[in-house]
Formats: structure tokens, sequence, C-alpha cells
């Protein structure tokens, strides 16, 4: 990531609380067996499955500790390592997307910060200039779609935050969780914007 130290640290700080917390998420709740109630898309041979809600926390928490990872080391980091972290997740969240309705959207909104960080990585590798100041070699026109996805997605999700009653912000427990999406959107908002 180019720009100011100080903000990549305070984007890494914002991306790995968030990303730790959904992480912690997972172990609120067990994996829920094959056919109960409680599962989604389940599989033949009682083999267990994530439960629904514990997918998007396994992928926020991907999702924000490799944002403050990459926000921290930048191109000491090889593009072709964060394609290879990020992905087979987004081909596996596609598929998933393809073949199972339910929770479509979720996983192919995952799928995409996964597809946006590999390209970001990759972009930033592939950048020219002498060392210490690495201009990106991204498409603008992908570039700009992905501002414009991941900036219209935290406004949305922000909005949804100040959906409780007479228009106060929600931070409870159901509330928690969404403003870490918010805060892993704008974090990829900043990321895409300081490329």
């Amino acid at each position: 990531m180019h720009g100011p130290d100080l903000v990549s640290w305070l984007l890494a700080a914002l991306t790995a609380a968030s990303g730790a917390y959904c992480l912690s998420r997972l172990r609120h709740a067990p994996c829920a067996p094959a056919g109960s109630a409680g599962a989604a898309d389940s599989l033949a041979g009682g083999r267990r499955r994530l439960h629904p809600g514990h997918e998007s926390d396994l992928a926020e928490g991907l999702m924000g500790c490799g944002m403050a990872v990459m926000a921290l080391t930048g191109t000491t980091v090889p593009g072709e390592v964060w394609a290879w972290v990020y992905g087979p997740p987004a081909v596996a969240l596609l598929l998933a997307a393809a073949v199972h309705p339910a929770r479509r959207t979720h996983r192919l909104h995952h799928a995409v910060g996964a597809l946006a960080m590999t390209y970001m990585a990759l972009a930033m590798s592939s950048g020219a200039g002498h060392a210490g100041h690495r201009a990106a070699m991204g498409s603008p026109v992908l570039t700009g779609a992905l501002l414009a996805y991941f900036g219209g997605y935290a406004l949305w999700s922000g909005s949804r935050l100040l959906s409780g009653p007479g228009g106060s912000v929600v931070v409870a427990s159901a509330g928690l969780p969404r403003a870490c999406r918010l805060s892993m959107g704008i974090g990829m908002f900043a990321m895409l914007l300081t490329m």
C-alpha cells in the first residue's frame, strides 16, 4: 500500500481488530452437523459443515487479517503469495455461490473481496519504479469499479448500522458484526484508493 505510514498503521489496526473479532466468533457456536436444522447446504455422509453464519465469520476474519498484513508489508510479500492465499477461497466461494442458492449474495461479496485482494497484490508487485517508490500497474477501470463497489458497500452497511429504533446506532451483539463489515469495507476502499 502506498501512502503515509500512519495511515497504513491505522488501517492495519482497524482491519486486524475486525478480523480478530470475526475469527473469535467462530468459537461461540460449534459447527452444525449435516442435516440439522441449523446447517445450510448439508453434505451427504454425516460430515460436519460450518454453520452458515460462521462461513461469513471465517471469510471476514481471513479478509481482515490479510488486509492488516498487506497494509503493513506492502510489496515486500510477493503478489504471487497473496494470489495463492486469496485465489483458492475466491474460487471456492464463486463455485459455492453458483451451486447453492442459499447465501449466494454473501458468498459473492466475499469472493469479490478475495479477488480484489489478489488484484491489489498483483498490481502492486508488478509496479514500475525504483526501490521504495513503486507505482501500481493495475487497470484504472477495474480499480474504479472496485472503488465504486466497496464505497457503495460501505455506505450501505453504514446505513444498516444506523437502522436501529429511532435511527440510533445499534452496536449490541447484532450491531458489532455490522460495524466490522463496515470497517472492512472502508479499509478495502482505502487500500484501493492508495494503489
